[in-house]
């Protein structure tokens, strides 16, 4: 569980109802602009407006067999929310919304979050389950859900791998030379796929507990044609047994879901060649007030209601500072990727 701080200040004075009621109103205007931009991306209205700039709202509506009236209004709509901009009577997307919002390729990809957070599992089960506190464990969640997770996770890895891994000194010498990786709690296997493709001279093992994202995983990894180069085992972290030393250990986006965290840290350490390097790929989770505060630490708020439902909450960065020091890793280091994006390593003795 994560604990906050609060900060001393100058006291400042209480806010009118006035200035209440606008931000109450911008935190609507938000959620009615995350419906539009979730419609927009599932319906392939915003692919539409990418590959035909200028298009009119009935332009839209005829060539995608779609109601005149309601894609005007969704036009208008995604102007108001500041994702299309005008051009002529037609339309095109605001600059880097293709970007920001279709390619899944970039390091920016943001498209991802907005079907994630219209998942049942993300707000609705919470809210029916407030009372009971009734957990889940993600073999009980949908393929949707596995699957939205898939979409919003893809840039932490391509941010990840092996632009972030190459901040690590001596590490991508290191993989160079060969040798074997794991991703635990690998999901649906993209990771995997990243660091094969990235490093060619090793072996790749993912590892994860939950066998329909295993299923997934090999699926994706024998579509890449890798299936000769990456080995998949479904094990929870704290029973990970490795027959062979590990260079590099990576985790992403799952190590405050650990059941046990020590012992999973143990696991690693004990699977990790002298010298090798275990790196925490993570949310760093606010760690005062006034961080919640922010734009970053509101999201990772909202993210805090599905990790509730399975019984956990993310971290502050530091904390794994302090879970590597206390067992026994050398090194530590950290850097940010973006604000909800952070890198932690560290390596064994030897």
């Amino acid at each position: 569980m994560t604990t906050l701080e609060t900060t001393p200040g100058t006291p400042v004075a209480e806010p009118t109802p006035q200035e209440q009621g606008a931000a109450l109103l911008g935190q609507i205007a938000g959620y009615m602009a995350v419906r539009t931009v979730e419609m927009g991306i599932r319906s392939g209205l915003i692919r539409f407006v990418a590959d035909n700039p200028g298009s009119t709202a009935n332009e839209i509506a005829d060539r995608m067999d779609l109601d005149d009236l309601y894609v005007s209004v969704w036009c208008r709509g995604g102007f108001g929310a500041g994702i299309l901009d005008r051009q002529g009577d037609g339309f095109v997307l605001a600059p880097h919304m293709a970007t920001l919002l279709l390619d899944e390729t970039s390091p920016a990809f943001m498209g991802g979050l907005f079907p994630l957070v219209r998942q049942p599992e993300m707000f609705d089960r919470f809210a029916a389950n407030l009372d009971s506190g009734a957990r889940l464990w993600w073999d009980d969640t949908s393929p949707d859900w596995i699957d939205s997770v898939k979409g919003a996770s893809k840039p932490f890895n391509t941010r990840l791998i092996p632009g972030g891994l190459s901040q690590i000194e001596g590490l991508a010498e290191r993989l160079h030379l060969g040798g074997r990786i794991v991703d635990t709690a690998c999901g649906a296997g993209q990771g995997l796929i990243k660091l094969a493709q990235s490093f060619p001279q090793c072996d790749i093992v993912g590892v994860d507990g939950d066998q329909h994202s295993i299923d997934q995983a090999r699926a994706e990894v024998r579509d890449a044609g890798l299936a000769d180069r990456v080995t998949l085992v479904c094990s929870p972290l704290e029973d990970m047994v490795l027959d062979t030393p590990a260079a590099l250990i990576i985790n992403n986006l799952s190590m405050h879901e650990c059941r046990d965290i020590d012992a999973v840290t143990e696991r690693i350490k004990a699977a990790l060649e002298p010298g090798g390097w275990f790196v925490i790929s993570d949310f760093p989770f606010p760690s005062t007030d006034e961080g919640l505060r922010t734009v970053p630490g509101r999201v990772m708020s909202g993210v805090q209601f599905f990790e509730a439902q399975i019984d956990d909450q993310l971290l502050p960065r530091v904390a794994y500072d302090l879970l590597l020091d206390k067992h026994g890793f050398t090194g530590l280091g950290s850097f940010p990727m973006t604000p909800m994006h952070a890198v932690t390593y560290a390596r064994t003795p030897g």
